[in-house]
């Protein structure tokens, strides 16, 4: 069991929904946080909501498509902390649109901040891991990371990525006692499907049903935090239906196949 005091937890995406119930669950458990987003004022409620001092608490706006911007904001946490224990990629976008109506942009949009801002915060990250000889990936997927669903093409494309780069880190890395929680939520209570980009690039703007009938956030930390405790390579977080589909597809495909295709969002 992994004990998570003094740790520094770097999260991106921290500053709404899962991310910040990660840095809430984490600072209980008596972390130190390093809190990225692009809007500063709330990571800065954020920060204010984990209870722990200015010393154990350092606020890093940026944008994590900006690849070039990885390198200095982990020196930047170096020069903190002097160390990082556990990486959480959280940042991402999901989608809302058909795959004939979709703009080539909106794609590479997608992978630049569902995959790529992942590979370069880590390859940014990953040297000081393998000089402290520890160290401890999150990596934010989804369920749309092991089954394709109508309207989210691109999200699963860039998720099911993840769980391809992530495991071969995975094996890379356990000479070093470097880790990977790979994670697939299924349907949380978050505003995913509010930001979800459409087939121009703009806001969905719509809350799913399924997304407002989620399990909570909350619910969703705790999980993953047991899980890293514990070193589980893979989980999945969600209601019945969702989870259920993950082992379907594993067993038999062409069910799962037949289903996703009749299963039209709203």
């Amino acid at each position: 069991m992994e004990n998570f005091k003094n740790k520094v937890v770097w999260i991106t995406g921290a500053s709404s929904g899962i991310g910040e119930a990660l840095a809430i669950a984490f600072a209980r458990e008596g972390a130190k946080l390093v809190l990225t987003a692009r809007r500063k004022e709330e990571l800065e409620r954020v920060k204010l909501a984990t209870g722990l001092p200015d010393t154990s608490v350092l606020v890093l706006p940026m944008d994590v498509t900006d690849l070039e911007m990885a390198g200095p904001a982990a020196e930047q946490v170096i020069a903190q902390f002097q160390r990082i224990d556990i990486m959480v990629h959280n940042a991402g976008v999901s989608q809302r649109s058909y795959i004939k109506d979709t703009d080539l942009a909106v794609y590479r949009n997608l992978m630049e901040i569902d995959f790529f801002s992942t590979v370069a915060l880590t390859k940014a990250v990953l040297p000081y891991m393998t000089r402290q000889k520890s160290g401890h990936f999150i990596v934010m997927s989804s369920v749309a990371g092991k089954i394709g669903t109508i309207m989210r093409s691109g999200y699963n494309a860039a998720k099911h990525a993840l769980h391809g780069f992530y495991d071969s880190l995975r094996a890379e890395g356990y000479v070093d006692n470097i880790k990977v929680t790979t994670v697939c939520p299924g349907y949380i209570r978050t505003n995913i499907s509010l930001n979800a980009l459409n087939e121009s690039g703009s806001k969905f703007g719509k809350m799913d049903a399924n997304q407002a009938n989620g399990i909570p956030a909350e619910e969703c930390a705790r999980q993953i935090l047991n899980a890293v405790k514990k070193d589980k390579k893979e989980i999945y977080i969600g209601g019945f239906k969702e989870v259920a589909a993950i082992y379907l597809k594993r067993f038999f495909p062409t069910l799962l196949f037949d289903q996703v295709r009749k299963n039209i969002p709203e």
